[in-house]
């Protein structure tokens, strides 16, 4: 018999606590579809206008694309540089390994708006060397937003590594392997799915970022979070609440495909 088995009390709760969450992003929804040119709930006058505004404007399907390739290659280098320091502290395991992840960790205490006036002054600065590589440039933009995702990605590969059991290295070691083949066919291949965690969880919190991409952008690249801001702060407008609806369409999406496969998977197994 299942002792922690739940409530009908304990449910209700839950769904009290995910509607009252969720209810303001329901209020999205029927805003997207107002037929008037500020933010406003539809009064029988429902329309598609601010869709078709979004996908026939340059500005907003250029603000989706600048966020997909920063988001997409900060997310992919932050993984390779969080795998690559935790593997190498994995192997070392000594006193000093202690002091480098809290030298990594320092980023996450830091306010963003600290992150992001010291962002922006590196950034210049290195503009006056690359122009191209620096301040409001997409290099540059991934580059810092690579700066701040890097310590979530060690956190969550330390997390993943310290499963990984020490046994397996030395088999490999005392079956000849060298360090390369150790760490290519033995090590990576148990932090595979941890990776794959760590450019989803890096993708997200590249896609979202805001307070820095202020800092170090001008005209040049405009990232989805940016342009929302323009919008709202500008005029109100309703497109950013159609976006928005398409994005948590999307994430459902792929929260329920997510849910249907762990069945699936589930269904397989018995």
């Amino acid at each position: 018999m299942n002792i922690y088995r739940v409530g009908w009390l304990a449910k209700l709760l839950a769904l009290i606590t995910m509607g009252f969450l969720m209810l303001p992003l329901a209020a999205v929804i029927p805003v997207s579809f107002t037929g008037k040119r500020y933010l406003s709930m539809p009064e029988g006058d429902w329309s598609l206008r601010h869709y078709i505004t979004l996908f026939h404007s340059s500005e907003w399907i250029g603000s989706i694309m600048n966020s997909a390739i920063v988001a997409i290659s900060a997310a992919l280098l932050a993984t390779l540089l969080s795998t690559a320091f935790v593997i190498a502290v994995w192997y070392r395991n000594n006193k000093w390994t202690r002091w480098l992840i809290g030298l990594c960790m320092l980023p996450l205490i830091v306010p963003p708006v600290v992150s992001a006036m010291v962002l922006y002054f590196m950034t210049t600065n290195v503009s006056r060397i690359a122009p191209g590589l620096g301040y409001d440039s997409l290099p540059g933009v991934i580059l810092a937003h690579t700066l701040l995702i890097v310590p979530f990605g060690v956190i969550n590969m330390l997390v993943a590594i310290s499963r990984v059991d020490r046994r397996i290295e030395l088999a490999a070691r005392n079956l000849g392997a060298g360090l390369w083949q150790t760490t290519w066919m033995v090590l990576l291949p148990n932090l595979r799915l941890s990776m794959l965690t760590t450019v989803l969880l890096c993708f997200i919190l590249s896609w979202e970022e805001i307070a820095v991409t202020l800092f170090i952008t001008s005209w040049e690249v405009i990232t989805l979070p940016r342009q929302i801001w323009s919008g709202l702060r500008d005029n109100v407008d309703p497109v950013v609440a159609a976006i928005s609806t398409l994005l948590i369409i999307l994430t459902l999406t792929l929260l329920f495909l997510r849910m249907a496969i762990q069945g699936w998977r589930a269904a397989q197994r018995h």
